[in-house]
């Protein structure tokens, strides 16, 4: 019986062991198989396709109104954003008319899922370090917004609530009391959370100077949102390219210089505190109108190539549609933050070690359906 000699292209003294896909660190389906020596790192692998669902090539058979309901299966986090994004781009393509109604509700509701990502992010960050106490922290002010989100739609994850035209319903008489109650709420737990976690020691030690990414190499590698901003790359979308009432409100971008672990998670709180702020602008300023106008029940759009951009809490997700004038895309894809901010994983983990490893993928902030279509 012959034998197989596998060249490993190995050292005598480094090998390899998987991290994941079953690894509560990864938060999904992801594989990571790393070249280590001892326990410093030489090498990370991404291994993707253990949740892949061809969600591109679904739209292709889909109308538009369907491939609404597809993209919150994405980023789950980020759903009601992502539902916005499809919605825009078939609204520009069709010149629609949006009520202001509408454009103010959407980013209200856009900012509330970026605090709940947030929230659900700063909880895992901790345990992900060893801070369990951040879970149930984070959890209980992630849940009031998941309450005014099933009031609103029915539904507290993929929310679906955008359609081509508007909303799929009104919002409910008690959306703008809840919301202005989360806020006054949430005001006073962010300064609680750095006193748990922001100003802890050990957490300054595990996250300072660890998983550090320039400026020049974040635009290189195609880095958005927090982890591009944590570097000192301004990239915010909605400053930028201001979509919905984005135009109507001011906010500070929030940037830092550092580039390590740190500086990723101080961009994050910073960013809670901005989108409060947006929704202190619009909630008492939302508009009378309908909460959506008239499409055909079959959407068709013109000829042509069609991008549309927005800000998830993860960063840059881009929309583009290659219409042949037909009810279906001809061809649609996805630009997803998470797949070029796991790209540059490699690049600043190798001559750390694993649990620094840990702490950088936290502040990646991965959604692995994001990433592994």
């Amino acid at each position: 019986m012959e034998t197989t000699t596998v060249d490993t292209n190995f050292k005598s003294e480094e090998y390899f062991i998987n991290m994941g896909p079953q690894h509560p660190a990864t938060h999904g389906v992801l594989r990571l198989l790393l070249t280590i020596d001892g326990e410093i790192i030489k090498k990370v692998e991404p291994d993707l396709g253990y949740i892949h669902r061809s969600i591109e090539k679904m739209c292709e058979r889909d109308s538009y109104q369907q491939i609404v309901h597809l993209t919150d299966r994405m980023d789950y986090l980020s759903s009601h954003i992502n539902n916005e994004a499809v919605c825009l781009t078939v609204e520009n393509a069709l010149e629609l008319e949006i009520p202001d109604r509408v454009k103010v509700i959407r980013t209200i509701i856009g900012e509330l899922t970026r605090i709940a990502s947030h929230c659900l992010w700063w909880g895992v960050m901790g345990m992900d370090v060893g801070a369990l106490t951040t879970y149930f922290y984070g959890f209980r002010d992630r849940e009031m917004i998941n309450d005014i989100f099933e009031e609103t739609c029915g539904a507290r994850l993929t929310m679906n609530y955008n359609v081509p035209g508007g909303l799929m319903w009104d919002i409910h008489p008690n959306f703008v009391k809840r919301t202005k109650d989360f806020v006054a709420h949430f005001k006073t737990k962010i300064p609680e959370y750095d006193r748990l976690l922001t100003g802890n020691i050990i957490f300054q030690k595990r996250t300072k100077g660890v998983g550090i990414l320039s400026k020049e190499d974040a635009i290189s590698f195609g880095a958005s949102g927090p982890v591009g901003r944590g570097s000192g790359y301004s990239c915010d979308v909605r400053k930028y390219h201001p979509y919905s009432a984005l135009n109507k409100v001011t906010f500070n971008e929030a940037l830092q210089t550092a580039g390590d672990t740190f500086a990723r998670y101080q961009v994050r709180i910073q960013e809670m505190w901005e989108s409060l702020s947006i929704i202190e602008q619009l909630i008492d300023n939302i508009p009378e109108g309908e909460h959506r106008v008239a499409t055909n029940a079959v959407i068709k759009l013109p000829k042509g190539e069609f991008y549309q951009r927005v800000e998830t809490a993860r960063g840059e997700l881009g929309v583009y549609i290659i219409s042949t004038g037909t009810k279906n895309p001809y061809r649609l894809k996805f630009r997803s933050p998470g797949f070029s901010n796991l790209s540059l994983l490699n690049h600043i983990s190798v001559g750390g070690k694993i649990g620094d490893l840990v702490a950088t993928m936290a502040t990646l902030d991965l959604v692995i359906p994001d990433i592994d279509r």
